[in-house]
């Protein structure tokens, strides 16, 4: 099953993909896609109905974040061994674990807004997933129970901020857009094997990301575990796990983003991102 929200910002509905590729409306059957609406029971029930016996979306409507602005939205660094060595980083003994904001997440369409003050905005495509039902000290066994769909993001990221501005890496993650998530949020059912998922990241049409998750370092399941170890993970959580090679940052000479850049986003069984990056305007 694939979910979605649809419509103006703000005022967006939940709705799920046909088999035809169109949006059906669900908001006669859960107000949105969030923690609530995510958890096992209610997925199933979503599961049962007929699609076409739901109103169709708009044509052409916008779509949202696939689901309401979450309660934690965590990132893990460093998580492809391709991209470590690229990086010229050794491989992190245990996951690095930074936060995003709700407020970064946007659409898989709508427009990157460029920092202000910013010269070395970056792109990463990665496979997020979302938390279905309340996790603490989960075992990795267990874990995939927790896991209620996965979805794309371009954890969108100023490299001076993050490297430059005393260590922190929240200063070059959290900007307002700097979170696209989406086209959809695709449940366990219809991806087989998260851990073996072709994605790919282009700039104006130049493909400058091309990789697996088969080359992540520590799993889905890993990563469940041991994030609850820390905290606990709400229904409705966003946790991204990391980036394959081929980011601005580490080339040589180091490219960035400008505006007017157009980024588009690929991984397999879960769509297609667009974002255009616009100056900051105040």
């Amino acid at each position: 099953m694939k979910l979605v929200r649809f419509g103006p910002k703000g005022s967006e509905k939940p709705g799920l993909v046909d088999a035809d590729g169109r949006i059906r409306d669900l908001s006669q059957h859960v107000p949105d896609i969030n923690g609530e609406t995510l958890a096992p029971d209610s997925l199933a029930r979503l599961k049962a109905l007929d699609p076409a016996s739901l109103p169709l979306a708009p044509a052409g409507v916008r779509l949202g974040a696939p689901v309401s602005r979450p309660w934690s939205f965590l990132a893990i660094g460093l998580n492809y061994a391709d991209h470590a060595k690229e990086a010229g980083l050794e491989v992190p003994s245990e996951p690095v674990i930074f936060n995003k904001l709700g407020n970064t997440v946007s659409g898989p369409l709508d427009d990157v807004i460029y920092p202000k003050n910013s010269n070395r905005l970056d792109w990463e495509i990665e496979l997020a997933f979302v938390i279905g039902k309340r996790a603490r000290y989960v075992e990795q066994k267990d874990a995939m129970d927790y896991v209620a769909g996965y979805t794309i993001c371009n954890d969108v990221s100023e490299r001076r901020f993050q490297m430059k501005r005393n260590g922190q890496w929240f200063k070059g993650k959290a900007a307002e857009t700097l979170g696209p998530l989406g086209p959809w949020l695709v449940t366990p059912d219809e991806i087989s094997d998260p851990s073996n998922l072709k994605m790919s990241l282009k700039v104006n049409g130049e493909t400058k990301q091309q990789g697996s998750t088969a080359t992540m370092i520590f799993s889905i399941p890993y990563l469940v575990s041991y994030i609850t170890e820390f905290c606990v993970l709400e229904p409705g959580d966003v946790v991204t796990t990391g980036t394959p090679p081929g980011v601005g940052s580490v080339m040589k000479p180091p490219q960035y983003l400008v505006a007017g850049d157009v980024m588009e986003l690929e991984i397999e069984g879960l769509g297609l991102q667009r974002q255009t990056v616009v100056p900051f305007t105040g």
